[in-house]
């Protein structure tokens, strides 16, 4: 009897403090969250800042140099997700050469664009370890990478002008690639919040 009344008091205390970290856990969680909330408010594209970056609340925390590194790791993350779609679609049979044509340099841009963001996320680490105006310079090469990433984005979906290219091909590509645009631009929305703090 005293044995499975020690064993029921173990199973409570451990429910308990499992319960416990839980809340903690979710409450620091919601804290970062509203950090995220609060400074994605200020970029272009606020709802999907939150909506992709917040399932990185736990590593972000409240750290505008965090924030922006995940932003532009996102970022990255969803150039390269792009690049190999892009990739695939300049492979299909059946496509005229003008399209053909506009995915290969669809094709081009999304490289560009990914080299100068994987750049853009080596020289803020290399920020996070600079001060005064070492920090300042790295920060403005990643303004500049970062820009002209975005530019490359655009420059893709601008190849698809005209109505002579309308159809799925242009759809699929531009709902791709105009979402990579937005989360650049949302990453380098928290860049320079994040420079301007410094």
């Amino acid at each position: 009897m005293a044995r499975a009344l020690v064993l029921v008091v173990l199973v409570v205390v451990s429910v308990l403090l499992y319960t416990s970290r839980v809340a903690e856990s979710a409450a620091a969680n919601s804290g970062s969250t509203s950090f995220i909330k609060a400074k994605c408010s200020a970029t272009r594209y606020p709802a999907l800042c939150v909506q992709s970056l917040s399932v990185y609340a736990s590593t972000i925390q409240n750290s505008p140099k965090q924030l922006a590194h995940t932003a532009l790791t996102v970022s990255l993350a969803k150039a390269q997700s792009a690049k190999a779609f892009v990739s695939k679609l300049g492979k299909a049979k059946g496509m005229k050469a003008r399209e053909l044509e506009a995915v290969q340099d669809c094709l081009e841009e999304m490289n560009d664009s990914i080299d100068r963001l994987s750049r853009s996320v080596q020289e803020l680490e290399e920020a996070g370890k600079s001060k005064g105006q070492d920090f300042l310079w790295h920060m403005s090469n990643v303004d500049t990478w970062v820009s002209a990433a975005l530019t490359d984005e655009n420059t893709c979906v601008d190849g698809f002008a005209g109505r002579a290219l309308d159809g799925r091909v242009k759809a699929s590509i531009r709902g791709w690639v105009v979402n990579v645009a937005q989360v650049t631009s949302n990453a380098l929305a928290l860049v320079n919040q994040f420079a301007a703090k410094n």
